[in-house]
């Protein structure tokens, strides 16, 4: 067997070290939360989880998922179509359409795989998927499954003309489905992100559903990071720009603000729903997801629907937290969302430079990790930080004063 694929890697990795371009992990020895031990490190204020509601060590959701262990075990072993299919199961999928305003619901071990398995089973090569320019990356993995003809539009651009951003020039949404060639396609699906999550922004849903319904597209949304607190009840982007119902299928997952385990859905029309069960191969042959996350996320839609307290309270942090951080001096890019990314890209050696200043942070007692190339485009370096409805006022101003010392300890803010 060849060996010289093992020293081409090694390689590989050597070389990105010295870039300064290694993702490193640094371990947590504590649950989730708004402050957390990491390693010897106590009271580290976290910045960078997805836990937008501060639900992933709410004690009513902990008791949830411990009174499901008991009621149904621990887990299936098998698919849903043999025996991984418990009556908590549909609850959930009924649960889940009912709060994001659809027919039916699918679920998956994750919503990566609920993104995997939801093109190929509706287009082939004589359909083409009309994608954004900076849709997830486990959207890009499923429309590779997938034989349909490929095209991307401008980041959050619906026009029919063509526009530039982070140096590439595209299309506009209109410009590709208006064209001869897609129209001749037999099919046609529009895919995007709600909320892009390394910029925070929001996609112009309500002018993409028009445009999907006058060039007969459908519209596949994926809303991870909206579910739960976009939109006047956290329903997600289609609730916020008041399209709810006319979203052929939305996927999320429960991974982030409802409750932050694993597990997510495809959720839409019920005959698309209907032929996922038949022909999604992620749902088809992965494991059911487990009880007790299903147990767990039923008792936070519940929660979600009494009031819209958390759903609030993230909004009113994240706007906070915004303004002083802008205050102080920094890039950001603007934004509605719990999301404030702070830029370096100005900067020479900026992905080098946003690894330091998140080392340095931790060094304040913040943790926050520093994105760069291949995650997000050279020159877009920055820092991503989440805000949490978890977050009380203290540890807000402890991480903006945090940020504002390092920032001028590394010459970025005077």
């Amino acid at each position: 067997m060849s060996r010289k694929i093992y020293k081409d890697i090694a390689e590989l990795i050597e070389k990105r070290r010295t870039q300064g371009l290694i993702k490193n992990e640094r371990v947590i020895t504590s649950p989730q939360g708004t402050e957390i031990e990491v390693g010897s490190r106590k009271n580290v204020l976290n910045f960078c989880a997805n836990n937008y509601l501060g639900l992933a060590n709410h004690p009513e959701v902990r008791q949830a998922a411990k009174d499901t262990i008991d009621s149904r075990g621990f887990g299936l072993s098998s698919v849903r179509f043999i025996c991984g299919t418990q009556d908590i199961h549909r609850e959930l999928e009924a649960k889940v359409s009912e709060f994001l305003g659809t027919d039916d619901t699918i679920l998956y071990a994750a919503c990566y795989d609920a993104n995997a398995g939801i093109f190929e089973p509706f287009l082939d090569s004589k359909s083409a998927i009309i994608a954004d320019q900076l849709n997830h990356a486990s959207i890009i993995s499923g429309v590779r499954l997938c034989k349909a003809k490929r095209y991307i539009y401008s980041h959050n651009q619906v026009g029919t003309g063509n526009y530039t951003f982070d140096g590439k020039t595209l299309p506009g949404l209109e410009a590709i489905l208006s064209s001869e060639e897609v129209q001749a396609c037999e099919y046609r699906m529009v895919s995007t992100d709600g909320v892009f999550s390394m910029n925070g922004d929001i996609a112009p849903l309500g002018e993409i559903v028009d445009l999907c319904e006058k060039y007969d597209a459908i519209l596949m949304v994926d809303d991870s990071h909206a579910t739960g607190y976009i939109g006047a009840t956290g329903r997600g982007t289609h609730e916020h720009f008041g399209v709810m119902g006319r979203v052929d299928l939305i996927t999320t997952t429960f991974g982030k603000a409802l409750g932050g385990a694993s597990g997510g859905c495809t959720s839409g029309r019920q005959e698309l729903i209907d032929w996922l069960r038949q022909m999604s191969r992620p749902y088809l042959f992965s494991n059911t997801v487990a009880p007790t996350v299903v147990g767990a996320t039923l008792k936070v839609l519940d929660m979600l629907t009494e009031n819209t307290i958390l759903r609030d309270r993230v909004h009113a942090n994240a706007n906070y937290f915004r303004n002083k951080i802008k205050d102080a001096g920094f890039s950001i890019i603007d934004g509605d969302t719990a999301i404030v990314p702070i830029m370096f890209g100005e900067y020479e050696n900026d992905a080098v430079l946003a690894q330091k200043f998140a080392n340095d942070l931790l060094e304040h007692g913040v943790y926050a990790i520093g994105f760069f190339f291949p995650v997000v485009a050279i020159g877009q370096s920055r820092i991503r930080v989440q805000l949490s409805a978890a977050h009380t006022p203290e540890q807000l101003d402890r991480a903006i004063e945090a940020f504002v010392a390092v920032g001028r300890e590394n010459g970025i803010i005077d």
